[in-house]
């Protein structure tokens, strides 16, 4: 290289201006089946990746999911039902028994069977109608008509103090028989019906015996 001292600095010989390396051509992307395979792989690879990945997270979700409570137990028939003592359907207690209406009441729950109907004294025969099976509808009061028959005075209270009816009941969760207390209305029309069945005016004449004191007798209750 030569100086002088006017004018740029030129080359000498055997010497080139500086040029930057050539830049490297961009790869091309690949053709043909082979591309088509490749592209068709990582489309199929993502899809079940990303599949794993929400069946994953589902299974998470659902294992730590909090628990619903159970649901609550269905109460026995006894708690669900009401029997309403509504009347005498005689104005006057009859000379061998009394007849009387009752209401079964189911207030919630599923409906209610009704297989029995009972009364406790040995001395009360008792019919209901309609008879025992039948079924209440909830909310909706179930009209029975019960009549009781004296078959033996000496087995039943002339004073009936708390007077109940036995109901066997069923639900879908049990079969529970129950007393029900009808209240002070119905122990005092079914005191009076007793004391009428079994007042003497409607007993035989008692039979006369072998004693020596003849002006007496012996009064059997039958």
């Amino acid at each position: 290289m030569e100086l002088s001292g006017v004018g740029p600095v030129e080359p000498g010989e055997g010497t080139h201006a500086w040029e930057p390396p050539p830049t490297p051509h961009a790869a091309r992307p690949p053709r043909g089946r082979a591309a088509r395979f490749r592209a068709r792989h990582r489309r199929t690879a993502l899809a079940t990746t990303s599949a794993t990945t929400l069946a994953a997270v589902g299974a998470y979700l659902y294992v730590t999911r909090p628990e619903a409570p159970p649901p609550p137990d269905l109460p026995p028939p006894s708690q669900t039902v009401g029997v309403t003592y509504l009347g005498p359907l005689d104005p006057e207690p009859t000379p061998t028994g009394f007849r009387f209406t009752v209401a079964v009441t189911a207030r919630s729950g599923p409906p209610v069977t009704v297989t029995r109907i009972s009364q406790p004294y040995e001395g009360l025969s008792l019919t209901a109608i309609p008879r025992p099976p039948f079924r209440t509808r909830t909310g909706i009061p179930h009209r029975i008509e019960i009549a009781m028959k004296v078959t033996d005075c000496g087995k039943v209270p002339r004073n009936a103090g708390l007077p109940f009816l036995d109901v066997t009941l069923r639900n879908t969760r049990a079969i529970e028989a129950h007393s029900f207390i009808l209240g002070e209305r119905y122990a005092h029309d079914l005191s009076g019906a007793l004391q009428v069945a079994c007042s003497n005016d409607f007993l035989p004449l008692p039979k006369p015996t072998n004693t020596p004191d003849r002006g007496r007798g012996v009064l059997r209750v039958s």
